[in-house]
């Protein structure tokens, strides 16, 4: 059992020092990985073919993973140990405050905390005694305060009581925050190699949590901002010292890097904490159902399903496939860092609640001279992600094209719940409504870190139901943090006119395929605008009155561009005009933009 002795005693700056020492290593090992990703692995692409190019390129995602990982155990110890320092500096104190206050009372303390007193000369001494000192233990009656000894005849007993039983209290309390965080230090440790594994990915997934319950006094979860606007979100940020910005970042990464308003850099390598670990989490559920069985079987009756790939499935194994491969996805747009002058990536958001969702940028949106965010529409989610990101990516290609000398951020963002079925699920507005208050803090969140809405040029692009969610976000007067819009086969924004939209009128453009169905799905169901007006086609008449419009439409009134892409997905199609108008909006490039 230490004694009061060696608390008093304890030089517990060493603990921060320490602590310092693995914060030290925590920043070099998270700016190594972003060297590896944005400065390393791009001249592969261009020195290295064949074997030896696949080689080099599995190293370099090896050494990233690697970075990675001692970016996040690293931080844990140190945070650990501040911690740790933090609540013994707590009872060190209190500890002297009790001792002070038995100097000031020219109190004795003993060796065994045992405080001895003189006896109080205010009270009349039985005949024949003489004056003598006493000695107080703890353990006195609680509340321990000065003067209850007076019920015993000296008020000197009850002050020495209150002082030997702080005295307890603060060693007590120093053994027990010893024994709390001696334990999570020796498991804080990784095995020898240089291989990351998911096991220790998982690893790190419990050490995150046991660190996280004992420091809970010294940093809490609950001073994260929730809820609150990207403009509040960056002043609490601003309000922290560096060191505990980083202490965040590794203990609550998932948080962080869903925190719109902060820092890019600092979202990105929050979340790619957070993509890490639930990689190694589905993996290992998935593994846990054993290898997928084959979907259907022959039967006498013919081809039927297969009953053990229904119970597979029923128990996650496509879900689990699916995050799997949105989570691949992304890696591989990491990995595609430097190909044809594309820029690093930032991950901006992640997670795998209800069908997942991602938010990756091309480029550093908090630098860009011009952004992009793309809104997907029915069936997004993280499990296919792929073709949204590619997209991005082809977008990006374009816009840079047409802006020499500028910088361009290109943003997917699956940051909703989409719609996951045409029928019936994209018949409903819920979808869009619920969606555009998040939408609309991410836009504010960029604008912030930006530095104000003159900034950066930002064009907001929506695709089939995601144009609808932008129509949503875009009906609150004012209050849309983006300066164009552009949409692709829309089904309709909930207003009648472009002028309804934040950005005006002037400022709305529509591409439509002449074989997408999907604008005229979409009035079926109910999911552009009403205005009174007359509906033309080629400038000539043929409907008036109350009508319905979306914004292919000559009567929504937004700019129509050319498309020579057919189908509804077909607008990114690399060299078409459809994706070259896109372009020309994103680089504020309004004179290349082709009319139909």
């Amino acid at each position: 059992m230490p004694t009061w002795q060696q608390l008093r005693d304890a030089k517990l700056t060493e603990y921060e020092d320490a602590a310092d020492g693995w914060g030290t290593v925590s920043n070099r090992a998270d700016a190594a990985r972003i060297r590896v990703d944005q400065e390393m692995a791009a001249p592969i692409h261009t020195t290295q073919k064949g074997e030896a190019k696949t080689a080099a390129q599995h190293d370099m995602t090896r050494l990233s993973r690697n970075y990675q990982y001692l970016h996040g155990e690293c931080g844990l110890v140190r945070t650990t140990l501040n911690a740790l320092a933090a609540e013994l500096i707590d009872a060190q104190k209190k500890l002297q405050q009790a001792l002070d206050d038995a100097a000031d009372l020219k109190f004795t303390v003993n060796e065994d905390g045992s405080v001895e007193y003189p006896q109080s000369t205010q009270l009349p001494l039985a005949a024949g005694a003489t004056a003598g000192n006493g000695v107080a233990k703890p353990g006195a009656p609680v509340p321990f305060l000065p003067g209850a000894g007076e019920a015993q005849g000296d008020p000197n007993k009850g002050k020495a009581e209150d002082i030997a039983e702080r005295i307890r209290q603060a060693v007590s309390s120093a053994v027990e925050i010893d024994n709390r965080y001696a334990g999570i230090l020796r498991r804080l440790k990784a095995p020898d190699g240089l291989e990351v594994t998911d096991d220790m990915l998982m690893d790190e997934v419990r050490d995150m949590g046991e660190v996280r319950k004992a420091t809970g006094k010294y940093l809490g979860k609950e001073h994260i901002p929730h809820g609150a606007s990207p403009a509040e979100n960056r002043k609490w940020w601003d309000g922290l010292t560096q060191e505990q910005r980083e202490e965040y970042q590794t203990l609550f990464p998932a948080e962080i890097g869903a925190l719109d308003g902060i820092p890019s850099a600092v979202r990105d390598s929050s979340n790619r904490i957070v993509l890490d670990e639930a990689r190694a989490q589905v993996q290992q559920k998935l593994d846990a159902l054993g290898p997928e069985p084959s979907k259907t079987i022959i039967t006498a009756g013919g081809m039927v399903r297969n009953p053990e790939w229904t119970a597979w499935d029923a128990m996650g194994g496509s879900k689990y496939t699916g995050q799997l491969e949105g989570m691949k996805a992304i890696q591989s747009r990491f990995d595609g860092t430097g190909v044809d002058g594309l820029p690093p990536a930032y991950l901006l958001g992640f997670d795998v609640k209800g069908n997942g969702h991602v938010i990756l940028a091309n480029g550093n949106p908090d630098t860009a001279d011009n952004t992009a965010v793309y809104v997907p529409g029915t069936k997004s989610k993280l499990a296919g992600a792929h073709g949204d990101i590619k997209r991005m990516q082809d977008v990006w290609d374009a816009s840079h094209s047409l802006a020499p000398g500028k910088s361009t951020c290109t943003i997917t963002w699956i940051g909703y719940d989409a719609p996951q079925s045409i029928v019936p699920e994209a018949m409903e507005k819920h979808w869009a409504y619920e969606g555009a208050p998040k939408l609309n803090n991410f836009l504010e969140g960029l604008q912030t870190v930006q530095g104000g809405p003159d900034a950066s040029h930002t064009t907001l692009i929506g695709h089939s139901y995601g144009s609808t969610t932008v129509g949503a976000a875009s009906k609150a007067p004012g209050h849309l943090a983006a300066d164009d819009i552009v949409v692709a086969g829309s089904p309709g924004m909930l207003v009648g006119d472009a002028s309804d939209l934040d950005v005006g009128k002037d400022h709305v453009w529509a591409e439509a395929a002449r074989d997408d169905m999907v604008p005229l799905g979409g009035k079926t169901a109910g999911l552009g605008g009403y205005k009174w007006g007359v509906e033309t086609w080629h400038g000539v008449p043929y409907n008036a009155g109350y009508v319905q419009t979306v914004p292919s439409d000559e009567a929504f009134g937004a700019h129509r561009m050319a498309v020579d892409t057919s189908g509804h997905s077909g607008y990114w199609r690399e060299d078409s005009t459809s994706i070259g108008n896109q372009a020309a909006v994103v680089a504020g490039r309004y004179d290349q933009v082709v009319d139909p």
